[in-house]
């Protein structure tokens, strides 16, 4: 065989050898990636209970921001879904405070969405101040509806999902506990900065971090079925 055609049929070979060794990498990338979803399914599985009435209560600027501090955009849909599947889902509540004064609210698009497809939606306007130093400033907290909600549907419930890491919510978790009600808190500590607060965290029955949970409820694309996410502190400077 002429040098010629030698090389031609060893180029042809290690193209081949290649192409199977990058194959091979990527079904072993995939395959780790099937293995990282069920050993998430099977961690949560340990956490909640086929016959358990939940309730999801989440705090939406505070997720939001866990989310964002993690690179990454929720699918609501995936997220009930994703628990339906683990529990008897009873409610799926979200709270957020809107700027009524506002022509456009980027964060109606994401509101009206949910209202029409299974959630529960507890808003309130942002009430407008000045602070010390004049400048004009919203505020938008949520927490005292969603504790009172969380207090009147308890006895109803066996286990409470709260998505939120804020720590005045610790007194709130060790109430219902009192009740005979489970607690789990979805938020992160592998965010920068962590957005669970300590005591919160060692309160709660089961702490899940939402890095654990993105691979099941991350949006991967935006999808015609939820529009794009937008969202406003709990407190906010106007401009």
């Amino acid at each position: 065989m002429e040098s010629g055609a030698i090389s031609a049929t060893l180029a042809v070979e290690i193209e081949a050898a290649c192409s199977c060794e990058i194959y091979g990498d990527q079904l072993k990338m995939d395959s780790l990636t099937f293995q990282e979803n069920d050993i998430q399914e099977e961690l949560l599985q340990m956490t909640f209970y086929p016959d358990e009435r939940i309730a999801l209560f989440i705090d939406g600027a505070n997720l939001y921001s866990s989310a964002r501090m993690l690179g990454f955009d929720i699918d609501y849909k995936r997220l009930r879904d994703h628990f339906a599947t683990q529990s008897r889902v009873v409610r799926a509540i979200y709270y957020t405070a809107l700027i009524e004064d506002q022509e456009y609210s980027p964060i109606r698009p994401l509101v009206d969405w949910l209202d029409y497809n299974g959630f529960t939606l507890v808003t309130k306007p942002t009430k407008e101040f000045t602070d010390a130093s004049g400048r004009r400033k919203i505020k938008g907290n949520m927490d005292i509806e969603l504790a009172v909600d969380v207090m009147e549907m308890a006895p109803h419930l066996d286990h409470i999902v709260l998505f939120s890491g804020d720590g005045d919510f610790r007194r709130l978790v060790e109430a219902v506990q009192r009740k005979g009600a489970r607690v789990t808190v979805v938020s992160s500590v592998e965010s920068t900065p962590p957005m669970v607060a300590d005591e919160l965290r060692r309160q709660a029955d089961h702490f899940i971090d939402l890095r654990e949970l993105q691979v099941l409820v991350e949006r991967e694309s935006l999808p015609s079925h939820e529009p794009a996410q937008f969202h406003s502190p709990d407190d906010g400077e106007l401009t």
